[in-house]
């Protein structure tokens, strides 16, 4: 079938490695549902209009009665609760607009995200891996450096989608990522997709966008599509003292 949730998925505004992320999924479809609820274009007639405009009748005409009797339930709650409120408020005054939705994704984002927060660095790296990227802000954020790194855990708010996120943090906010390799990383799927991102949007590494760091020895090979990016070894003890100084110096680049 042509209009298969690929098909759903260019519609929606997925990008390519985002569709082939999901294919990865035992439920491509509820896969793509799950991470497009979150999005601000979202709605229950947004996903028919688009069905229909893929020629899906078959998935309308399977989605009728269960949206009708969902409608029916929302429409006896707001009744229920309209009759449950008092018949008079009073008025409230307030000086903060209300009228706009919060689209802040850290936590030094502006509420509205009329300021962004930006970073030198975006760090990809795995949650075994956490206490490398602690040592690494210590000797980049802390010191005369003074660089700003965006680690996930610690700057990202929760309850957005882990993909659309990080995809809108590399791509606008952050000038260049680094790639913390180990064993687990080969073993992440949300690295490798935010490996691939990165590197898309700088072909041939011509603008030193990503910067490969081998902190630990590995029982597997390098990933073969980092082979040909200059990699900053942690490992190798006769250069282990110009490595912060290395990798300050290329994170500051313009």
């Amino acid at each position: 079938v042509a209009a298969d949730w690929t098909t759903l998925a260019e519609e929606l505004g997925f990008e390519y490695l985002e569709i082939r992320q999901l294919e990865a999924y035992p439920n491509p479809t509820g896969g793509l549902l799950d991470a497009w609820q979150g999005r601000a274009d979202a709605s229950v007639s947004r996903l028919l209009e688009l069905l229909a405009k893929l020629g899906r009748q078959d998935v309308l005409e399977e989605l009728g009665p269960s949206i009708e009797e969902d409608c029916k339930k929302y429409i006896k709650k707001q009744l229920e609760e309209a009759a449950e409120k008092p018949l008079q408020v009073p008025a409230v005054g307030s000086t903060i607009p209300q009228s706009e939705t919060p689209t802040g994704l850290t936590t030094l984002d502006d509420p509205l995200g009329h300021v962004p927060e930006c970073f030198d660095a975006f760090i990809c790296y795995c949650p075994n891996d956490i206490q490398f990227v602690q040592e690494m802000i210590r000797q980049l954020e802390q010191t005369d450096y003074r660089l700003k790194l965006c680690v996930s855990d610690r700057d990202v708010l929760p309850g957005t989608c882990v993909w659309s996120i990080a995809s809108e943090l590399i791509e606008k906010r952050c000038r260049r990522m680094v790639v913390v390799v180990s064993d687990d990383y080969l073993q992440s799927k949300e690295c490798d997709f935010q490996t691939k991102f990165a590197l898309s949007l700088s072909p041939g590494a011509h603008q030193k966008r990503l910067i490969p760091i081998k902190y630990k020895p590995m029982k597997k090979e390098f990933p073969s599509i980092l082979r040909f990016i200059t990699v900053c070894d942690y490992t190798n003890p006769c250069t282990k003292s110009w490595f912060w100084i290395r990798l300050a110096k290329a994170l500051s680049l313009p």
